[in-house]
């Protein structure tokens, strides 16, 4: 058949394939970068500073205006914390399958609006609008149907919340990662973000709660509602210029295929050449765009699944993932499994993390919150401390922490992701310390101004004496959260990166449900031998459920420190001056070396 003179003449497959390659760098050179981050973090402000406003005070709104018990209110607000914090792990798993991150975010957005619009409209209604208590009368709480509409708004924030946490700091970090010299910068991406994540959380406690308690819950909750909506329309403006990762098939599946096709090689000999395991550059080309995983001595017994024998065989087209995987897939598992330890140390931090939002505002309650005569600190406001202090420490941490740092650890990243999160648990530590002599002195106070009996009223003790335990916590979050953030994203598989921004939220999830669980526990234990945790805490002991936390976190450390000897850095394989180097990522600028243990906290 000849060939018609409008059919283009036939093109060189290598010359097809470089001008497709040179197509895609032009596209990348002018999407990502530096200017996608106003967009993104404009995104996440408004998004954060939403959260906050609606979450800090929460508290409150359960038990001055639903007129719930306190241990009630408090189960309230962890129950809710942990289901928001457990969502991120669909969402991951979601926009690493099929769905993008982009577009996980959007969707997340709009649902997370919908459940504040909800909230806003029932904080207007009468319906949902009790009468004050007097001191003659038992409380009127909210009926089951209030509460069923209250409940089914914050499962929808809930919802929402696992579209949006589990993407946005792998999307951002995404930008900085496109072979463009601004990659650089990735490094410090981690600690901007979270300084504008401080940013809007100090406004969100000062300006929000104030509205909350003095102008009212309709305007407290309006505000945020419509910030959740200018959020979601900053950050579809931006969708020509970002950054849009393919996703790499379920990450499940593949890890479930290594796992089935080891225990069906079980019993075959393993090569003791790793050279002689199964690769394919092809197949894994999707899912390691960065670099594919080198082989690690770690878990020996998933090698069996990149083991090629007789009957693994394949036809042109055909694939049996279920009894052959590669090296790069077995390693993407022992990634994941080797990172699991470092993010159950997360767990025990959201159970102490949670005091703040509950216990810690019944103290500043009570106390005296007069800044000038005229003018009194909201209890939710106190929060804003921590976040002072948080802020604080990430401006100081590049210039001065890092370069003391270089001194004495000869690495340009100063402290590598293990140590910060080392540090970070240290100093959080002290934060329940000092919870726990505050408390002490707060209810010798109460009793000296015969007061014990009055929950009520205010005692003459400034809320002041609380600033020390949110400072604490703030300086420890700098380090912790940036620290476990950083290093699920560099030592999580690249395909996996929403799933490990995720666990970070999972941890927290569990965490909220299991301060809900020691707060009942401890309830329930104590009721008969003096009640530590009752409606009135000047009757209490809430001194003494500090100092267990303490204990915990002590406990928490030392889990830390020997998970983090035996720790093995993710290999990878890139290419540098056209050859084959081998990485371990997670030790900054510079990073190059051989596979060694985390002896030296690396």
């Amino acid at each position: 058949m000849h060939q018609s003179l409008d059919t283009p003449p036939p093109v060189c497959p290598a010359m097809a394939e470089d001008s497709t390659n040179q197509e895609k760098k032009k596209k990348m050179v002018k999407q990502g970068g530096l200017r996608t981050m106003p967009f993104i973090l404009a995104n996440d402000v408004c998004d954060r500073f939403a959260m906050i406003g609606f979450n800090a005070n929460l508290i409150t709104y359960l038990t001055q205006e639903l007129h719930l018990p306190l241990v009630q209110a408090t189960n309230t607000l962890t129950v809710f914390k942990g289901t928001s914090d457990f969502t991120p792990i669909i969402g991951g798993l979601l926009a690493d399958s099929f769905a993008g991150r982009f577009w996980t975010i959007t969707v997340g957005t709009i649902i997370y609006e919908l459940g504040m619009i909800s909230l806003t409209i029932c904080s207007f209604l009468r319906n949902f609008r009790l009468p004050p208590c007097s001191n003659n009368q038992k409380c009127q709480r909210a009926s089951w149907w209030q509460l069923l509409v209250i409940y089914m708004s914050l499962l929808l924030t809930s919802i929402g919340s696992g579209g949006i946490r589990p993407c946005i700091v792998p999307f951002g970090a995404d930008q900085l990662e496109t072979g463009d010299p601004e990659s650089k910068r990735k490094g410090s991406f981690f600690n901007f973000y979270f300084f504008c994540m401080g940013v809007a959380t100090v406004t969100a406690h000062t300006v929000v709660v104030y509205i909350q308690d003095n102008v009212g819950w309709g305007w407290g909750l309006g505000v945020p509602t419509l910030s959740m909506f200018a959020s979601l329309l900053v950050f579809a403006a931006g969708y020509p210029l970002y950054v849009k990762l393919k996703p790499g098939g379920s990450p499940l599946k593949r890890l479930a295929q290594v796992v089935v096709a080891a225990i069906r090689k079980r019993n075959v000999a393993k090569p003791t050449d790793p050279s002689l395991l199964h690769t394919d550059k092809e197949l894994d080309a999707a899912i390691s765009t960065k670099g594919r995983l080198f082989h690690t001595n770690q878990l020996r017994f998933l090698d069996r699944a990149a083991i090629f024998t007789e009957r693994d065989k394949l036809q042109v087209g055909e694939s049996r993932l279920w009894r052959l995987s590669t090296v790069h897939r077995v390693e993407e598992l022992k990634c994941i499994i080797r990172v699991l330890p470092f993010w159950a140390v997360g767990i025990l931090v959201a159970v102490t993390g949670s005091n703040n939002y509950s216990f810690a505002i019944q103290q500043a309650r009570t106390m005296d919150r007069h800044i000038s005569s005229n003018f009194k600190i909201p209890p939710a406001s106190m929060s804003v401390f921590s976040d002072i202090a948080l802020l604080v420490t990430l401006a100081m941490y590049d210039r001065i922490f890092v370069p003391l740092a270089r001194r004495f650890t000869n690495k340009p990243s100063g402290f590598t992701s293990l140590q910060r999160i080392g540090i970070g648990l240290v100093i959080t530590l002290f934060c329940n310390v000092s919870a726990a002599l505050v408390e002490v002195k707060r209810k010798a106070a109460a009793a000296k101004n015969g007061l014990i009996d009055e929950p009520q009223a205010v005692i003459p003790l400034s809320v002041f004496w609380l600033v020390p335990q949110y400072a604490i916590h703030g300086i420890g979050e700098a380090f912790m959260q940036v620290g476990q953030m950083e290093f699920l994203y560099d030592q999580a598989p690249e395909s996996m990166r929403s799933v490990a921004a995720a666990l970070y939220w999972l941890a927290i999830s569990i965490g909220s449900y299991l301060a809900t669980v020691l707060v009942s526990l401890v309830s329930r234990i104590t009721e008969k031998s003096g009640q530590w945790l009752p409606d009135n805490i000047n009757k209490g002991k809430l001194d003494y459920y500090y100092w267990l936390v303490v204990g915990l976190q002590v406990v928490n450390v030392l889990y830390f420190v020997v998970c983090a000897m035996l720790h093995t850095l993710k290999p990878l394989e890139v290419m540098k001056d056209d050859q084959i180097t081998k990485v371990e990522e997670g030790q900054g600028e510079g990073g190059e070396g051989h596979e060694r243990n985390g002896a030296s906290f690396a």
